[in-house]
């Protein structure tokens, strides 16, 4: 079984990551001569190329191989690290090329996560959080880029395992001015179309999928404006911008204080949400998946 220099693997990952040779030199405290020379060794090694040089950068099909075997001895220096730290308090410490990477969409950043992952971040875990849309987070575990994402697959990826997380509320929204004057009777079936909605991106589904199941349409078309951030989707709804489809939890407090109304009160849409990880024993991993789950079941349970 052939071996791979620990030095050469961290950065072909760290040029991945950073997004270029210049960058990676930077993070790694070598020069930009230094990464091209591991690169190229790495590749010959290999016997294939291991990058594609477009902007960004992207790893080929063998890059993505090698960076998630790069993963895998970061978090096996971070099992070994939390290890003697139980032992010997205040030895050690990760170094913060070491960082775990998982990939967790922007709603659930915006709300329940970071109180969840607060306690490991101190424990000084130096964790790197990816953030896209809940229905692609997987395909950077799937890349071998992060060790776990929370996603709505409910199938566990190969080599994987998956843990229910519960169940997030969405509810459509719009500020108290903006409903008085476009829709005082609530969002329906018959004014949708007039009303603009604030979404996250181009890949988000979560506005037409909630009109769909409020009204039991097949096919729907929106008027979408988008803002690329959950609080930010929130502040422009605020803004009077129109309505949005956003976690029930993330406005609570505005709903009740009157800034926000709810379009359709007897309607919510329930994402199902899903922890996903390698399939390691792993002290870290069994740390992330508990206070992921944990903090899930607090939130979720109303």
């Amino acid at each position: 079984m052939r071996t791979f220099d620990a030095d050469a693997l961290e950065c072909l990952a760290a040029i991945v990551e950073e997004g270029g040779f210049e960058r990676a030199a930077v993070r790694l405290s070598v020069t930009q001569s230094a990464v091209s020379q591991r690169l190229r060794a790495l590749e010959a090694q290999i016997g294939t190329v291991l990058l594609v040089r477009s902007r960004p950068i992207k790893p080929t099909a063998a890059g993505r191989l090698l960076i998630k075997h790069a993963m895998q001895m970061r978090l096996l220096r971070a099992d070994l690290e939390t290890d003697l730290h139980d032992l010997t308090p205040g030895a050690g410490g990760l170094r913060e090329e070491d960082r775990m990477a998982i990939a967790i969409n922007a709603d659930s950043i915006a709300t329940w996560v970071l109180p969840a992952l607060g306690p490991l971040v101190s424990a000084g875990l130096p964790l790197e959080i990816i953030t896209d849309d809940q229905d692609f987070t997987h395909d950077w575990l799937r890349e071998g880029q992060v060790l776990g994402c929370v996603t709505t697959l409910k199938e566990a990826l190969r080599g994987c395992k998956v843990q229910p997380l519960g169940a997030m509320p969405y509810v459509a929204v719009a500020s108290a001015a903006y409903a008085q004057e476009h829709c005082p009777q609530g969002l329906t079936a018959h004014n949708f179309r007039q009303i603009p909605f604030v979404a996250f991106n181009r890949k988000d589904d979560l506005q037409s999928d909630f009109v769909s199941r409020a009204f039991g349409l097949k096919r729907v078309t929106l008027n979408q404006r988008f803002v690329p951030s959950s609080e930010g989707q929130v502040r422009a709804v605020l803004a009077g911008w129109g309505a949005s489809v956003v976690p029930e939890m993330q406005v609570r407090g505005l709903l009740a204080k009157g800034d926000l109304v709810n379009l359709v009160p007897k309607a919510a849409l329930p994402v199902n949400l899903y922890w996903h990880c390698w399939n390691l024993h792993s002290v870290v991993i069994d740390r992330l998946t508990e206070a992921l789950v944990s903090a899930a079941a607090k939130a979720f349970d109303r």
